[in-house]
């Protein structure tokens, strides 16, 4: 016979810890440990034994295991919400009866996006109906945006409520075939203990809306906050419950915003689509890496474009180089858009390994359009961008850079090479330095392969 033995169960967030605590280490309350059911702690070690055997107490399931091949996998077909950068990140529309959660900072745009998503959604069909509710804003200011974006409809409604119960009853009311809640940390569950945006409201209110979604099919879209470091604000369980989890990231000094997709269970999990912050909305951007390019006619030295690669999408993004002469002990070495740590490594391999001295004169390196480089595919693009501003060669026009630096000064591959080629093909770019052993081709592009650093500098003229 089996041993079976006590387990304590918290009241609030139903966690379980094998001996009773004062205080939940899930949740933090206090007093909320209570005995549960016993269970089993082995079952009966002779080969053959079932569970009743054991003494487990078997039940008869209500609905019997069904065989994968018999499932009905049309229950889970996307729906694109007509966006097509978000459904590219979604990975080609929402599931219903998935939740997804949206975290950014204040004022990047996520009402705004979600906003134009419930209009675009509305006006599928006239069994369309969207729900969006706000619990941060009144109705009259979302009426606002929705004017000075565009995206006022009759089949989308607004509710300005925080409270769960209510919520739910709108849900019964308006019957919608989406539902927005903004946000997530503002709503308040009125059975469950806690402050509005605790552990444990935020916990409840997920949970409801995560069984709500499952129970009607209504995909639901869930507005969170995030912490100063960038990360989901409220419990790290958080991002368990939901289905698909994304980031909208911008910068404010820039209109480029961008939607990153951490977790999705229905599709790719690094997928990346641009947007374009404007006066009146938010607008896709389908093909982003003209914004990390500044066009030129002429060839100017201290300049070098890379292929970057964001999620599964290459981007093309231009390095600029000023290298200035200066007379104080220590030289300065500003970046922007670039990893400082990696600027620094390449820097003391020109010095070292291609006798571009650099010891006297300051360096500043940064990207074109707010576009951030932290791949190690750059390296050989800052590489080239530094020594083209020291001896004052530009470098052939139409080149693109690609390869990663090592400190013998070796080039070594990279991933992707195909895909990058291909995307800087796409925009008129004819030539190609790539690392020695990528084995790619191209037929609009003249690829030279490198082994080192210097073969790399001499190829291209510096």
């Amino acid at each position: 016979m089996a041993k079976a033995k006590s387990e304590f169960r918290c009241s609030e967030c139903r966690c379980t810890v094998p001996k009773w605590v004062g205080r939940c280490p899930d949740c933090g309350a206090w007093g909320s440990m209570a005995e549960a059911a016993p269970v089993l702690a082995a079952v009966a070690s002779r080969p053959g034994a079932s569970l009743a055997q054991a003494g487990a107490g078997a039940v008869l399931p209500t609905t019997p295991a069904t065989p994968l091949t018999q499932v009905d996998s049309t229950t889970t077909k996307l729906k694109p919400t007509g966006i097509g950068e978000l459904d590219r990140v979604l990975g080609g529309g929402v599931v219903p009866g998935s939740v997804v959660l949206l975290a950014g900072e204040p004022g990047v745009g996520k009402s705004t996006l979600l906003l134009e998503a419930v209009h675009r959604w509305a006006r599928r069909g006239p069994d369309d109906r969207a729900l969006y509710v706000t619990a941060e804003e009144s109705a009259g200011q979302v009426r606002l945006r929705a004017d000075r974006t565009g995206a006022v409809h009759e089949r989308v409604y607004l509710a300005a409520e925080s409270d769960l119960a209510t919520v739910l009853g709108h849900v019964e009311q308006v019957r919608p075939t989406l539902l927005v809640v903004d946000s997530v940390q503002t709503m308040l569950a009125a059975d469950v203990d806690g402050v509005v945006g605790g552990v444990t409201q935020v916990k409840a209110v997920t949970s409801a809306l995560t069984t709500l979604a499952k129970s009607s099919g209504v995909p639901v879209l869930l507005v969170g906050h995030v912490t100063k470091d960038g990360a989901v604000a409220g419990p790290r369980s958080l991002e368990h419950l939901v289905d698909v989890v994304l980031h909208f990231e911008g910068d404010k000094h820039s209109t480029l915003r961008m939607v990153r997709g951490v977790k999705n269970r229905f599709g790719a999990a690094d997928e990346v689509g641009c947007f374009e912050l404007q006066e009146d909305g938010i607008a896709e951007v389908s093909d982003p890496s003209g914004l990390f390019l500044h066009h030129r006619l002429d060839l100017v030295p201290g300049t070098a474009v890379t292929v970057a690669m964001d999620g599964k999408r290459p981007l093309l993004g231009e390095v600029q180089a000023l290298v200035a002469y200066t007379s104080v002990p220590a030289p300065r070495r500003a970046v922007s858009g670039l990893d400082g740590a990696r600027v620094a490594m390449v820097l003391a391999v020109l010095d070292r390994r291609c006798r571009v001295t650099l010891s006297k004169s300051d360096v500043y390196a940064a990207t074109v359009g707010g576009m951030r480089l932290t791949e190690p595919s750059a390296d050989l693009a800052v590489a080239v961008a530094v020594a083209s501003a020291v001896r004052e060669r530009p470098i052939f026009g139409g080149t693109v850079v690609l390869g990663e630096v090592g400190l013998a000064g070796e080039v070594r591959r990279v991933a992707g090479v195909g895909r990058r080629l291909a995307e800087a093909a796409r925009l008129g770019f004819t030539r190609a330095i790539v690392p020695s052993g990528s084995a790619c081709s191209h037929p609009d592009m003249k690829i030279t392969e490198v082994g080192t650093l210097s073969a790399a500098l001499t190829s291209m003229g510096i």
